[in-house]
């Protein structure tokens, strides 16, 4: 009868398997990518700046102004009505020629903070990659973990039923019957609590792949660690040049450097020409009179030269401030980068730490497990008691999860060091 059971329970498996869907690491990281909440607004915010960046804004075109006015009156005194009637129509032109070149400077400023938008995004972009991968291997973690529980609670099951049986037989007691059950329903439990976090952690990553619908996938990719072998010089040279928080820095830096650019225009002085036409059609009509057209038209174009001398010490007090401003951020600069020295130096302390513990727990697994496949034949054969063979048990358990919690460890080490090193997207890409 328990065959039975087995061989349903594996054709309805069987079947559910057919009918998920499969999903790799590449696949949940495009989802994510094109479903992201915080990336979605990254990118619009992204089009925003890449609109805002144009000459246009930054003032090098002309302004063109069209105007057209109607004015009509009509008045009667004394039975004399007069009516009269105004047409009048413009264009006209305004031009700053110049103003101490700061169009091209806020051009550059435009371009900068479209860089800097990009920057964000591409930090968006590596925060999203480094939680997916988190998020996915941690699914494979509780699923590997759920898998580990259901073999401890299959061998304590195991366990109960053949201490059951013993004593029909007369060879075991309620005792020991007692502490067979207890142990199956503690293993029972931790599997129950084990399956809980294989769903919670599905929806974690159902949720940072912005999906709305609970989809079971099946989850393709294998739960391994692969080492690498990286040198430090070659991670600190690929972060100095792609770590996206620095290179945010750096924009800010020319931000900076562009506003005392600004500080200085302002010494300046500028040339503005304002130009245009205007035209009247203008009629009169006493009494019976036919109605009297008189037109005229006005052409004009004015230059005019400004410079402010002296404002106060406005303008040098601002220059000032966006000196020492520029000055701060260049320290901040430094700052960054003595932290980032200081973070990769020991991330890759970590990453090693965490290369050689998964040796530790290969080699703690296969004793754990050459130990349990002993102490069950003892157990059968009834040279050791339960005592001891669940001891056994536990160890394994134990050595087990010790094991999945290294893997995970390890890529997580590995995962924070490429994207400190900036490389993360070019990995996963």
């Amino acid at each position: 009868m328990k065959t039975i059971k087995i061989l349903v329970l594996l054709m309805v498996v069987s079947v559910v398997a057919q009918a998920q869907q499969s999903l790799t690491l590449t696949d949940a990281i495009a989802k994510a990518l094109e479903n992201n909440y915080n990336i979605i607004i990254a990118r619009e915010n992204q089009k925003i700046a890449e609109i805002q960046n144009n000459w246009g804004t930054a003032g090098r075109y002309p302004y063109i102004n069209l105007s057209l006015g109607d004015n009509n009156s009509y008045r009667a005194v004394d039975g004399d009505n007069t009516t009269t009637i105004s047409l009048t129509g413009g264009a006209s032109v305004s031009w700053t020629i110049f103003d101490g070149f700061s169009v091209s400077i806020s051009k550059a400023r435009l371009e900068e903070l479209e860089n800097l938008t990009k920057n964000n995004t591409a930090v968006m972009v590596e925060s999203t990659i480094q939680s997916i991968i988190l998020a996915y291997y941690d699914v494979l973690l509780q699923k590997e973990k759920l898998a580990t529980y259901n073999e401890v609670m299959q061998l304590s099951e195991d366990r109960f039923e053949r201490t059951e049986q013993q004593k029909e037989y007369g060879a075991a007691v309620t005792y020991d019957v007692l502490q067979a059950q207890n142990a199956y329903l503690a293993d029972r439990a931790n599997y129950l609590l084990q399956e809980v976090s294989y769903k919670n952690s599905k929806r974690n990553l159902a949720y940072l792949m912005a999906e709305k619908e609970a989809t079971d996938y099946d989850y393709t990719d294998n739960f391994e660690a692969v080492t690498e072998d990286y040198s430090i010089a070659d991670l600190r040279a690929q972060m100095m040049e792609n770590n996206k928080s620095l290179q945010s820095q750096y924009i800010n830096q020319r931000l900076l450097d562009n506003a005392i650019a600004s500080a200085k225009s302002a010494f300046s002085p500028s040339l503005d020409f304002i130009g245009g036409v205007t035209g009247t059609r203008a009629g009169s009509k006493y009494g019976d009179v036919d109605m009297d057209w008189a037109n005229s038209a006005n052409f004009y174009g004015n230059f005019t030269l400004s410079w402010n001398l002296f404002s106060g010490g406005n303008r040098k007090r601002a220059l000032q401030i966006a000196e020492i401003d520029s000055d701060i951020a260049m320290v901040e600069l430094n700052e960054m980068q003595h932290d980032l020295d200081n973070s990769l130096a020991n991330l890759f302390e970590f990453y090693q730490v965490r290369k050689e513990l998964l040796i530790v727990a290969d080699e703690n697994l296969e004793a754990a497990k050459l130990n349990l496949q002993i102490s069950r034949d003892k157990f059968e054969a009834g040279a050791i008691n339960s005592f001891n063979y669940r001891d056994v048990q536990e160890i394994y358990l134990q050595a087990a999860q010790g094991r999945l919690e290294a893997i995970y460890n390890f890529i997580n080490a590995q995962t924070s060091l490429l994207r400190l090193a900036g490389v993360i997207v070019q990995q996963y890409d």
